[in-house]
């Protein structure tokens, strides 16, 4: 059915603007707490083999093998154990680093940091 010019009837369509919302949560660290030692800290898993996790606290955290060693039974055993203590910036680097090739490697092996008291 065809209508005329003057028989088409305006169409009101009300369209609320695209709204933008963010509940995203900046934390600003403090020079103060940017210098505070943190400790590291890995969280046994079931799945990394222990041979990755001694190799990871050998190159990314530097550690002696004995030390190396000590750590990852520690872990197996209590379910964490201290890695090292470092200022916040270097440890939060080397965490990213040792998650990072653990992820890559296809295990989930993790870390946290804690502040040093």
């Amino acid at each position: 059915m065809l209508m005329r010019d003057s028989e088409t009837m305006p169409i009101s369509v009300d369209i609320a603007p695209p709204q933008t919302t963010t509940d995203t949560e900046y934390v600003v660290a403090t020079n103060i707490e940017l210098e505070r030692p943190y400790r590291v800290i890995i969280e046994n898993d079931d799945v990394t083999p222990m041979d990755f996790v001694v190799l990871v606290l050998l190159t990314i955290f530097e550690l002696s093998y004995e030390r190396a060693e000590e750590v990852m039974y520690q872990a197996h055993l209590k379910g964490r154990a201290y890695v090292v203590t470092l200022p916040f910036e270097e440890a939060q680097q080397r965490v990213y680093a040792a998650q990072s090739l653990a992820r890559n490697s296809g295990y989930p092996l993790s870390f946290y940091l804690e502040p040093d008291a």
